[in-house]
């Protein structure tokens, strides 16, 4: 690991935000709490939103439910509705530096991660566009008895749309972006770590009312804390819920909205392994799994953050990571040239360096980093950190720790690698590696998982993306992730 340290203060001054955001306009809140954006750098307050109250969020939604009831925004074609997700991608483009800047402070990356990631919002709401423009939302189907049947797909309705801190916008994307796409009407609620770069979006959206090019009350984009959160999920008037986050908050969310039978979508945690057979180029390894364990400093769902390797290959593979997350550049999350910022809270910062004090009382041994790097005494940091001798079934290889830290699992052949593999609560990313690219597929199809590659951590968000087992409930990106938002209805005609 390096670091280095910067004495200028790159920050920009971001404005609070003291109203909230109902159906296409900003509006005063029927509180007057707020929520404080905290820089993970500076430690210090970036900025403050208003906090929305229950009684806000019961507006945003009877705005919601007015809007799509009336039909307005659900009767316009699929390809109406795409041509408004291109603005809203040219629109967020031409932000891209503001957002750029935003993406340092909520999230924790480096300018130099956070340009590229905001960059392809917009790539991901024409995605969704391009696919909507080819959607077909009625076919006719004949029946046994001599008549046809028309089969309609229909959109879901209102929608509560619940993103997380560690990516918001692409999140907004993948979420509100098919939903405004197949017609439904949504109420974004944003994480209260990272609530100003959703804000912008809803500047965009503010926007496109004002010029008639969304209708009133389509979308609505609030910041609550949890107890108001739940209200929006227990709100009858809400069709579909669709939720990213940890996997303990999509079991409270399903509980919930299971009361009325309401649609759940739900994309959550990880706990993703990568598997490097024998015969694998350890310059492949090291030229992916680095960055796929330890992206947004490991703050993502999809990191790969157990690495299994045969004990004959073991202590090479071990040498070659450590010297790998050992180089990795942390520090300044302003510098171009750092690769590592700070996790995004203490609280986050505090959980991370806990579970490596776990993982040491089960016997595992660091092998690189293992707490706060060296040079860097403010910030929420934690170095990348290399854990070996790790037990499959130990709560580090077990549960999802949301930072750079990586354990290594030794396994004895490769059904036993499969099995490891496979020993988890989650589902949702993977990777193997090996030379013999046939061979890596096989293996590939064999683990439980919804997305996985061979030799890279390659990741395509405009393809299906989700989660086996706890690691969620449908998918998003490609046809699959606007079909989530449909209803499908079936007209049965009589025989002529």
């Amino acid at each position: 690991m390096t670091t280095t340290e910067t004495t200028a203060d790159s920050r920009p001054t971001i404005a609070d935000r003291d109203q909230i955001f109902i159906g296409g306009h900003w509006v005063d809140s029927t509180g007057d709490d707020w929520i404080e954006v905290v820089d993970s750098f500076s430690e210090e307050t970036a900025a403050r939103v208003r906090a929305a109250t229950a009684e806000d969020v019961a507006r945003a939604v009877a705005a919601a439910r007015k809007s799509f009831d009336e039909g307005q925004w659900a009767s316009r074609t699929m390809a109406e509705r795409a041509d408004v997700l291109d603005t809203i991608a040219d629109r967020l483009e031409q932000r891209v530096d503001e957002l750029t800047a935003l993406g340092v402070i909520e999230v924790g990356v480096p300018v130099s991660v956070s340009r590229p990631t905001q960059q392809m919002v917009g790539g991901l709401f024409r995605a969704v566009a391009a696919v909507a423009r080819n959607f077909e939302t009625s076919e006719e189907r004949p029946r046994a008895d001599g008549g046809v049947s028309r089969i309609l797909r229909e959109p879901t309705g209102v929608v509560a749309a619940i993103i997380p801190w560690n990516g918001p916008l692409g999140t907004v994307a993948f979420k509100v972006a098919p939903a405004l796409a197949a017609g439904c009407s949504v109420v974004l609620k944003t994480a209260p770590e990272a609530p100003i770069s959703p804000s912008i979006f809803a500047d965009v959206v503010a926007e496109l009312v004002e010029e008639g090019r969304i209708p009133e009350g389509v979308v609505s984009v609030l910041c609550a804390d949890r107890e108001v959160s739940e209200t929006l999920v227990t709100n009858p008037e809400v069709d579909h819920v669709t939720f990213t986050g940890s996997t303990a908050a999509g079991r409270r969310i399903m509980a919930l909205a299971s009361e009325r039978i309401a649609r759940v979508s739900l994309e959550l945690g990880g706990k993703s392994a990568a598997i490097i057979l024998d015969d694998a180029d350890i310059n492949h390894v090291v030229q992916s799994l680095p960055m796929g364990g330890c992206m947004q400093s490991g703050q993502a769902c999809i990191a790969l953050t157990r690495v299994l390797v045969s004990r004959k290959r073991h202590d090479e593979v071990v040498e070659v990571l450590k010297a790998a997350y050992g180089s990795l550049p942390v520090g300044n999350p302003w510098e171009p040239t750092n690769f590592l910022g700070p996790l995004t809270s203490k609280r986050q910062q505090d959980r991370v360096l806990g579970y490596i004090d776990i993982a040491k009382e089960d016997g595992a041994k660091v092998v690189v980093g293992g707490g706060r790097p060296e040079g860097l005494e403010k910030g929420f940091f934690v170095a990348p950190t290399l854990i070996d001798d790790v037990a499959p079934d130990s709560r580090i290889a077990q549960e999802e720790v949301f930072g750079p830290v990586i354990s290594v699992i030794t396994y004895e052949d490769e059904e036993d690698a499969i099995a490891i593999a496979n020993n988890s609560i989650y589902g949702l990313s993977g990777a193997v590696y090996t030379e013999n690219i046939d061979h890596g597929f096989e293996i590939a199809r064999r683990i439980r998982t919804g997305t996985i590659s061979v030799n890279s951590a390659t990741m395509d968000f405009t393809l299906p993306f989700g989660g086996y087992k706890q690691s969620g409930l449908g998918r998003e990106g490609g046809i699959e992730g606007l079909e989530e938002f449909f209803e499908v209805k079936t007209v049965h005609m009589p025989v002529p």
